[in-house]
């Protein structure tokens, strides 16, 4: 009922958008449309933490949209390894929770921070209260997102502008205010931006979050060359789908979309939020400080999957593949004579 509710809730925040092609007729999410394929036996997901204790001591770190999902999966990654962490959004009371719960597992600062991203006085306010608190973040994930489906031309004007103005305007007004702190204070510091494998090939029906995670990764390949030479370096995580409540109900409301979605995987399961943390608290530290201005893929092979113009040739039966060779072979013999 709690993932209805937040359907629900999703939905009328939606309507307010002008965000008139989602549905609010939609089923709530269910995890065994997701269940793994037998392949997928061969690609366990390790949960457990990957990095040595303490990577992160004495580090500050700031994560966008912290208090839920990705963001909060990250957080309690960064705070397992020492970090002193900061997570902002728009929700006080969910960060708070949140920052009660994962400082409580791991014994480390969580501090809860209000944020509307798309206020660049908000976003100066916000870094204010971290750096007088904990000091000024050594790395900045950016999470805060906004997305759903529908037919573009269903699209308002308002709805199109309300995931520019969070994802691409607020990323950048976040970077701009930590990044010229950094570079003030020769701190150095690394950013990490979360992005889809949509920003290469475009995706109809998402189009404002292409638009704008690909502005986002424009960015940060762009200063990852400009900023080196301050110590700052960027990169970015495009994952693949991962069960989070928020992003399942945006963009598979109905839960028709598993099976499409399992069948381009080639590892035959879902990500898991553990193996995203895993992969951001090691691009951010030390053992990957000579990846800059790059976008990891981690999606079991989606993206490359949708991309092959025959890959969809992996479900025809060995008995097919039998009769087309035959045909193959008589065709290439009448070729010869």
């Amino acid at each position: 009922m709690a993932a209805l509710r937040s359907v629900v809730s999703h939905a009328r925040s939606a309507e307010h958008m002008g965000l008139r092609g989602f549905t609010s007729s939609c089923a709530v999410l269910a995890s065994d449309a997701y269940s793994p394929k037998p392949q997928a036996k061969f690609f366990p997901a390790r949960k457990d933490t990957m990095l040595p204790p303490e990577t992160y001591k004495d580090k500050v770190v700031l994560v966008t949209g912290g208090g839920t999902g990705l963001g909060k999966g990250m957080t309690l990654k960064f705070s397992q390894l020492g970090a002193k962490v900061a997570i902002a959004s728009r929700r006080l009371p969910v960060l708070e929770s949140a920052a009660k719960e994962i400082s409580a597992q791991t014994g480390n600062i969580v501090l809860p921070v209000q944020l509307d991203i798309r206020d660049p006085l908000a976003v100066k306010a916000a870094v204010d209260k971290i750096e007088s608190e904990l000091g000024l973040p050594n790395v900045v994930i950016h999470n805060a997102a906004g997305n759903f489906i529908s037919p573009t031309e269903r699209l308002s004007a308002n709805a199109f502008q309300t995931i520019i103005d969070i994802v691409l305007k607020g990323t950048a007004f976040l970077t701009l205010d930590v990044g010229k702190r950094m570079i003030a204070q020769k701190t150095g510091g690394v950013f990490l931006a979360i992005t889809t494998h949509y920003t290469n090939e475009g995706s109809g029906f998402v189009v404002p979050s292409a638009c704008a995670k690909s502005g986002v990764e424009t960015m940060c390949k762009s200063l990852g060359v400009e900023w080196g030479r301050y110590g700052i370096r960027f990169n970015c995580i495009a994952p693949g789908p991962i069960e989070t409540e928020g992003a399942f109900g945006r963009l598979d409301p109905t839960g028709e979309g598993a099976k499409l979605m399992l069948d381009g995987i080639p590892v035959g399961r879902i990500g898991e939020i553990e193996e995203i943390a895993n992969l951001a608290t090691f691009m951010c530290s030390d053992f990957a400080s000579w990846i800059n201005a790059e976008t990891v893929t981690l999606d079991g092979g989606e993206f490359r999957s949708l991309a092959g113009e025959f890959n969809k040739l992996r479900m025809v039966s060995e008995e097919q593949w039998d009769f087309m060779e035959q045909v193959i072979r008589s065709t290439n013999k009448k070729s010869k004579m």
